[in-house]
């Protein structure tokens, strides 16, 4: 199969003005992604899936991740004089990462037996701007796994052709994946709490209630 770096300059060529970046990764698996602009997910997905040398047919996991706003640390190299001797010292620099959902796609030819690939699709933000496009219309096997996301996550699919929740209720509050997801003290409404739950909802009482 091709390399990454090949994959993304055959795209570049077919679909000009499309933004791509290789992204790393640190695991053991070392296994690099593809992250594709939100707005041509569906294009470069299909081009994936019918190139001849790609033929990437199967999408065999979706799966949703969810990044907060934090500060990303970096060390970088610098040289310093240091009574008058050149020398060369580590500095941190802190940088402000927005946050954002982000929607990871993992790709296989079965008519051609290679793979994966892995493709990310990332959100605007993970407040209001929480949509992208649906792959289920280039892999079939994407619409359960999205669906998952949407319910866990809150990315909302836009073109999915049976967007609801999959695992939990439709009443349910809040996507329980969520790093920031705060889980109530009890699921079920009582109007007196007891036992186990009232010492849960002990924690939430004023302190002139608690004393």
């Amino acid at each position: 199969m091709e390399t990454l770096e090949q994959i993304k300059a055959r795209i570049e060529k077919l679909l000009p003005l499309t933004r791509l970046d290789i992204l790393p990764n640190e695991c053991p698996a070392g296994e690099r992604s593809l992250l594709v602009e939100a707005g041509r997910g569906v294009e470069v997905g299909t081009l994936l899936r019918d190139d001849a040398q790609l033929r990437l047919d199967y999408c065999s996991n979706v799966t949703g991740v969810d990044w907060p706003e934090s500060v990303i640390k970096t060390k970088v190299k610098k040289k310093v004089l240091v009574e008058g001797v050149e020398k060369e010292v580590e500095e941190i620099i802190e940088t402000l990462r927005s946050g954002h959902l982000e929607v990871v796609y993992h790709l296989y030819s079965m008519e051609l037996k290679h793979g994966p690939v892995v493709l990310r699709l990332r959100t605007e933000n993970r407040a209001d701007l929480t949509h992208l496009p649906s792959l289920t219309p280039v892999w079939r096997s994407a619409e359960f796994q999205e669906r998952e996301v949407y319910d866990l996550y809150g990315v909302i699919f836009d073109g999915h052709p049976d967007l609801r929740r999959i695992l939990m209720w439709d009443g349910f509050v809040g996507y329980p994946m969520r790093k920031d997801y705060m889980a109530p003290d009890d699921f079920e409404y009582e109007p007196t709490p007891h036992d186990e739950v009232l010492e849960l909802a002990k924690k939430h009482y004023p302190p002139e209630v608690k004393a």
